[in-house]
């Protein structure tokens, strides 16, 4: 059994895993902007967790959860008519959503979350389509694996 499976982490709120950031770029066409959620710092008991290790690099790039920060003018439109699809917008920025692993155009920005160390934000922007799925549940309990 790995250390992801044996040690249960948590967030104090979810401004900790999405803190407020300025991603200083508004999506284009049909792209969306996403904010992943930045990597625990501390385990369930408090223990807190090296900065730079294995652990927060697995959750650094391999989280798949996102919050939504910008919607682009032809995200969920027709790319002719621009008219919206019969099905509506499958997000909108306040939204959390299931994205892929590889693939957007990543960089981060300079955050900091609460008391703690100044730490970076991973941001992305995906074309409308990329995106997997709406998260209806906590989007903090979803794990990362490799």
């Amino acid at each position: 059994m790995d250390l992801m499976n044996r040690v249960t982490f948590s967030y104090d709120d979810i401004d900790q895993a999405f803190p407020p950031c300025d991603p200083g770029v508004e999506p284009f066409g049909s792209r969306v902007l996403v904010q992943v959620r930045t990597p625990m710092r501390k385990t369930a008991g408090g223990i807190m967790l090296v900065r730079g290790g294995d652990t927060e690099e697995t959750e650094y790039w391999s989280v798949q959860v996102a919050k939504v920060l910008a919607v682009g003018p032809l995200a969920f439109k027709n790319r002719t008519t621009r008219e919206p699809w019969p099905e509506g917008a499958w997000c909108e920025p306040g939204d959390f959503v299931r994205t892929p692993k590889f693939g957007g155009d990543r960089w981060t920005v300079k955050v900091k979350i609460g008391t703690e160390d100044e730490t970076e934000a991973l941001i992305v922007i995906y074309n409308d389509l990329d995106l997997i799925g709406d998260v209806t549940g906590d989007p903090t309990k979803i794990k990362a694996f490799i």
